[in-house]
């Protein structure tokens, strides 16, 4: 009854709406920051390689050797799809577009920063990711979702059906 509710009620939908913008305000602002701020991710890959060393090691190891084996040679390809990624992210998570995609990325990175040691809003926003998946397409039906889904219907699945 109360999954039912929350993917296909029109009250969670807002719910998940209030949620889906917080979530993408939080990833844009945070993205713009980065894109108009001069960021590079090399000082905090240092710094996650560094607490994976020694006796008090917040960071696992094999995040440490994964970090300093190819992010941190890569350091620029990282810097750019951080940057983008969040401000992509939260672009979508506003208008509702490819909402579960979005945040399913955006989780991925919440976790990348755990996993090198930075807690921050991180745990809370994989929370309110999670809610976000677990609508949905719920979640996206206020937005732009609502209109990319009817129209992959209307297109994508007679095609499919035509190829199989």
């Amino acid at each position: 009854m109360m999954k039912k509710w929350f993917t296909k009620h029109v009250s969670a939908a807002i719910i998940l709406l209030g949620i889906r913008i917080y979530l993408g305000y939080t990833w844009l602002t945070s993205g713009f920051g980065k894109v108009t701020g001069g960021f590079d991710t090399s000082g905090f890959l240092q710094g996650a390689i560094g607490k994976s060393q020694g006796e008090e090691a917040v960071v696992q190891a094999w995040w440490g050797s994964f970090l300093e084996g190819l992010a941190l040679p890569n350091h620029e390809l990282f810097t750019f799809f951080v940057m983008w990624g969040e401000v992509l992210i939260g672009l979508a998570m506003i208008i509702g577009l490819l909402t579960k995609t979005g945040t399913l990325f955006g989780m991925i990175m919440n976790m990348a920063f755990l996993l090198s040691g930075t807690i921050s809003s991180n745990p809370e926003m994989l929370i309110l990711g999670s809610l976000i998946l677990v609508g949905g397409a719920n979640a996206g039906r206020i937005g732009l979702d609502r209109y990319t889904l009817e129209l992959v219907k209307e297109k994508a699945y007679p095609l499919l059906k035509k190829i199989a």
